[in-house]
C-alpha cells in the first residue's frame, strides 16, 4: 500500500530527506474513528458517523466530534523515522488566555517514545458572549519522530485530543502495514468534555485513555465536549459500533446547557439506553453519574463564563441558575444522580448487565479539596490521572463490571 515519493518537505529540526515512502492514510491504519472524510487537504477522522452529523447543526458538536480524542494511527514497520503532515484547527476564545497546543503521542511497542506537535494551522476564534466562531486560516505543519529503534515494531501515533486534525501525508523511511486488532476487548465510552479530555496533558493522558491502558482494552472514545445531551443520533452511533464493554457518563452537560427538565430527563435516559441495547442486548453497560462539580451540585444551569479573573489570565465558570428553580423541575447534579440511581435499579431487574457507578467515587469532595477544578468545571492533568486510575480499579478490577471474568 506504500508508494515511493520524492523528497519530503524540509522541517525545522532536520534537513531535507530523500527516499521517503508515502503511505495513504486509510481507515485500516486508524483506530478510534467511526468515519473518515476526504477533504481538499487529505482525510479528516470523525468520531460520529455521517448520518449522525447530518442530524445536528450545532457548531459545538461539529467541533467536538471532529477533534480526534482517542484516535490513533496504528501500524507495523521497520522505519526509524516517521513524519506526518497535518492541518490543525485550534480553538481560541476572545478575551481568554491562549489554549495549549495539541500534542501527538508516539508509542513504540506499547511504550511512550516521543511527543511533538505541528505549527501553523487554522484558528477557530470563539466569541463566548455571542456564541459565534470565526475561522482564521493558516498553513499545514509537520510532526516528525526520528531515532526510532531498528527492526520490526508496532507504532501508534495518538492524534491531539483538542484540535481538529486533517491528515495530509504519512511518510516513513521503510514500508508500513496495517496492524490487525489483537485479542483485547473493545471498550466504547461516551461522555462530556471531561471524557473528551478537557485539560489533559496529552491524548494518551485523558482519563479514558489512561483507564484503557490500565485495563488492557481497545478504546473508542465518544466523549464529546459540551455534547453529552442524550441525543438519539449519538445513541444510534453507540448501538451500531462494535463493542465488548460500554460506558455512558451522563449529567454535567445537561445542566451546563439547561436543555431539559426532570420530566423529560427520565424518559430520555430510558430511550437512550433502549437504543444502545438494540445493538448490544447483553454487553456489560456501565452508567456513570456526574463527578463532583460544586457549582452545580444544587444549583441548576445554564453554566456561564465568569470573566472576573480574566485580568489574571484565568477563565472560570459559574452557575447561572437559581437553586429555587429545582422545584420547577430544573436539573442539578444531585437531582440527576438520584434519578439515574432510580432508573438503573428499575432496569437492572430485567438487565443484569446494566451497572451504575457514582461519579463521586471517581472525583469527590476530598479530591476537590486536594485537586480543585481550576476553572470550576474541568479537571487538570493530575486529576485526569486520578480519575483514570480510579475508573480502572472500579470498572476493570476483580469486583468491577468490566472484569475479565465477568465481562
Amino acid at each position: 500500500m506504500s508508494t515511493e515519493s520524492g523528497p519530503a518537505p524540509h522541517t525545522a529540526d532536520a534537513p531535507p530527506a530523500t527516499g521517503w515512502i508515502t503511505t495513504p492514510v486509510t481507515a485500516d491504519l486508524l483506530r478510534g474513528a467511526l468515519d473518515l472524510e476526504h477533504t481538499a487537504h487529505g482525510v479528516l477522522p470523525h468520531r460520529l458517523p455521517a448520518r449522525a452529523r447530518a442530524q445536528c447543526t450545532d457548531d459545538l458538536l461539529a467541533m467536538a466530534e471532529a477533534q480526534p480524542s482517542g484516535v490513533r494511527l496504528v501500524f507495523r514497520t521497520r522505519a526509524t523515522t516517521v513524519e506526518l503532515d497535518a492541518l490543525r484547527t485550534k480553538n481560541a476564545y476572545e478575551g481568554a488566555p491562549p489554549r495549549p497546543d495539541g500534542v501527538y503521542d508516539l508509542f513504540v511497542d506499547g511504550q511512550l517514545a516521543g511527543q511533538d506537535g505541528v505549527t501553523g494551522g487554522n484558528v477557530a476564534l470563539v466569541n463566548m458572549t455571542t456564541g459565534t466562531t470565526e475561522i482564521q486560516p493558516g498553513p499545514a505543519g509537520t510532526v516528525r519522530f526520528g531515532g526510532l529503534p531498528d527492526g520490526v515494531k508496532e507504532v501508534e501515533i495518538w492524534l491531539p485530543h483538542n484540535e481538529i486534525t486533517e491528515l495530509i501525508a504519512l511518510r516513513t523511511d521503510a514500508p508500513v502495514e496495517p496492524l490487525p486488532e489483537g485479542g483485547r476487548k473493545r471498550w466504547l465510552h461516551h461522555g462530556s468534555s471531561i471524557s473528551h479530555g478537557s485539560d489533559a496533558a496529552s491524548p494518551s493522558a485523558t482519563w479514558p485513555a489512561l483507564a484503557a491502558t490500565l485495563g488492557g482494552v481497545e478504546l473508542t472514545n465518544l466523549g464529546l465536549s459540551g455534547s453529552a445531551l442524550l441525543d438519539p443520533f449519538t445513541a444510534r452511533a453507540l448501538r451500531d459500533t462494535p463493542a465488548d464493554l460500554i460506558s455512558i457518563k451522563i449529567g454535567i452537560n445537561l445542566v451546563n446547557a439547561d436543555v431539559m427538565r426532570l420530566r423529560a430527563f427520565g424518559p430520555a435516559v430510558h430511550g437512550f439506553l433502549d437504543t444502545v441495547r438494540e445493538g448490544h442486548p447483553s454487553t456489560p453497560l456501565l452508567l456513570v453519574s456526574p463527578l463532583l462539580c460544586p457549582i452545580h451540585e444544587d444549583a441548576p444551569g445554564p453554566t456561564a463564563p465568569d470573566f472576573s479573573n480574566l485580568s489574571a489570565g484565568k477563565l472560570q465558570f459559574k452557575a447561572a441558575g437559581d437553586p429555587a428553580e429545582r422545584a420547577m423541575g430544573k436539573l442539578t447534579l444531585n437531582v440527576i444522580r438520584d434519578e439515574l440511581t432510580r432508573i438503573v435499579k428499575q432496569r437492572a431487574a430485567d438487565d443484569p448487565n446494566l451497572h451504575l457507578l457514582d461519579g463521586r467515587d471517581l472525583y469527590g469532595e476530598a479530591d476537590f479539596a486536594e485537586l480543585p477544578l481550576p476553572d470550576q468545571l474541568h479537571p487538570d492533568a493530575a486529576t485526569h490521572r486520578r480519575i483514570g486510575e480510579r475508573f480502572a480499579a472500579l470498572a476493570f478490577g476483580t469486583e468491577g463490571p468490566f472484569c475479565a471474568d465477568s465481562a
